[in-house]
């Protein structure tokens, strides 16, 4: 019912930017959750960032302060700016959209170079 499709994955330098963006289409529904995760190689998925219906964001400890997140309802469009990323960001990045269900989109590589 909900298709998700990233952008904006690349390889960067340790401290530089960023900004992933994750479009929905399909059969969407107000009032969701949308948010990213990343998995790196021999590690278990983990949240990075949400946010909620009414623009309220939630971060994981290790990108807060680096990472936003913002939503755009209009387009059904999530992004993701990272900046001062470091070596240990790399990782697939993965879009979610939660509503009584989760969907989840392909995946985008992040690579941070030392």
């Amino acid at each position: 019912q909900v298709q998700l499709v990233e952008s904006g994955g690349g390889l960067v330098q340790a401290g530089g930017s960023l900004r992933l963006s994750c479009a929905a289409s399909g059969r969407t529904f107000g009032g969701n959750v949308m948010g990213w995760y990343r998995q790196a190689p021999g590690k278990q998925r983990e949240s990075v960032a949400l946010i909620s219906s009414d623009g309220t964001p939630s971060y994981a400890d290790s990108v807060k302060g680096r990472f936003t997140i913002s939503r755009d309802d209009a387009r059904h469009t999530v992004y993701l700016q990272m900046n001062s990323l470091k070596p240990e960001d790399t990782a697939v990045y993965i879009c979610s959209y939660h509503y009584y269900s989760t969907y989840w989109g392909q995946g985008t590589q992040v690579t941070v170079s030392s």
